[in-house]
């Protein structure tokens, strides 16, 4: 019996090639899928970050901008604050330039109107002298007037030296009280004088805040003084 020619391909070594062959595919593909899977999660984990980088950066730059503009809107309020209270100050030192060409009275930056105490009273009184009456009569007027154009008080407040008040049998028991009752003095003659009573009130500080430190006579002299203040209401 004959047996048939082989073509020299030995049919099972042919398959089990082709099986290792398919394996090594399979084995490629899946390696590649996992790191399709791995590659894919690196992706989305950087674009997270990188949408949270970009998030948080954009809050910060609206944070900025909000800051900027509160800032640029703060200051341009305190400008125009500072403006208004410069021009109120020029028409009070208008309205009051009679009286405040006068020895002793003074308007500083804060329209905080100054009479030295020699002019109106002597040491350790509270009894005006003749000049300080003039001087409180010629301010009744253009005060009354300002306060009839403004919806403000005024505050008179008395102030004294760091001294003690001297004598046997002194009028005062402190400079407390000295400083009150000249206040009071003050606030009396611009009633007189026509001021609206229902816009004025007294204070008396005594020795403290002084307008300069009580290192001579000079300076002491200079703290002996009355300030006529207009100023808004509390409740505004």
């Amino acid at each position: 019996m004959i047996e048939p020619e082989h073509d020299g391909v030995d049919q099972p070594h042919v398959w089990m090639a082709f099986a290792d062959l398919m394996a090594a595919v399979l084995g490629v593909f899946v390696l590649f899928f996992v790191w399709l899977v791995v590659f894919h999660g690196d992706l989305a984990g950087d674009l997270a970050e990188a949408q949270a980088a970009q998030a948080t950066a954009e809050a910060e730059r609206a944070r900025l901008t909000v800051e900027k503009r509160l800032e640029s809107e703060r200051r341009a309020a305190l400008e125009a604050e500072r403006a208004a209270a410069k021009a109120r100050v020029a028409g009070l030192q208008s309205a009051l330039a009679a009286t405040l060409g006068r020895r002793g009275v003074s308007l500083d930056a804060d329209g905080r109107i100054g009479i030295t105490g020699s002019v109106l009273f002597d040491l350790y009184s509270a009894r005006l002298r003749p000049d300080g009456a003039a001087v409180l009569a010629e301010l009744g007027a253009p005060l009354a007037g300002w306060l009839a154009a403004h919806d403000e008080l005024v505050m008179v407040a008395g102030f004294t030296d760091d001294l003690p008040i001297h004598g046997e049998e002194p009028d005062f028991r402190d400079n407390w009280e000295l400083s009150t009752e000249r206040a009071l003095t003050v606030l009396r003659a611009l009633e007189a004088a026509g001021v609206p009573p229902a816009r004025l009130y007294a204070a008396g500080f005594g020795a403290h805040h002084p307008a300069t430190p009580n290192a001579d006579a000079a300076a002491r002299a200079r703290n002996r003084r009355v300030e006529i203040v207009p100023q808004a209401r509390a409740d505004r």
